[in-house]
């Protein structure tokens, strides 16, 4: 075969097998929406807000076209009752709770006497107890405390 007709075939052949990489997320890959979740989406689109359905089938409040604040805190309050309820939080393993308490010693033990104990169910580090400021200085100045207390993470 001739390299003139080896790259035309070549071509279609990468055409037909995508370019690699990782897979596109299916819709079979999320959960279908919840008879609640539908629920208070109709009611923001009774309420006027414009309502879009993501590839999946997944209904949400349609960000392309904005509305005024007002109308929108106004349908969100006037639909909140349907709102399903928030997933209970992933309680974490003793080891991981002691581990997130050290951590938080130890970082207020480098000097930084701001940093939270963690949630004591979850673990997590409520970034609202912290200023922007304070986050972000902690990631750029206190990159070794860091290292640190977080061991091999």
């Amino acid at each position: 075969m001739h390299v003139r007709h080896f790259i035309p075939a070549l071509l279609i052949c990468i055409s037909l097998t995508g370019c690699g990489g990782e897979k596109e997320p299916e819709a079979s890959d999320s959960p279908p929406p919840t008879a609640e979740e539908i629920a208070y989406y109709d009611c923001l689109e009774e309420q006027g807000l414009p309502i879009t359905h993501t590839s999946y089938g997944d209904p949400r409040v349609d960000k392309d076209k904005p509305q005024p604040p007002e109308k929108e805190a106004a349908a969100k309050k006037a639909c909140e009752g349907k709102l399903p309820p928030p997933p209970k939080p992933q309680q974490a393993t003793p080891e991981r709770l002691a581990a997130a308490r050290k951590e938080a010693g130890c970082l207020r033990a480098e000097g930084i006497t701001w940093y939270p104990d963690p949630d004591p169910v979850t673990a997590e580090i409520d970034d609202r107890k912290g200023t922007p400021e304070q986050w972000s200085s902690l990631k750029r100045e206190h990159v070794d405390a860091l290292r640190k207390c977080r061991g091999d993470r």
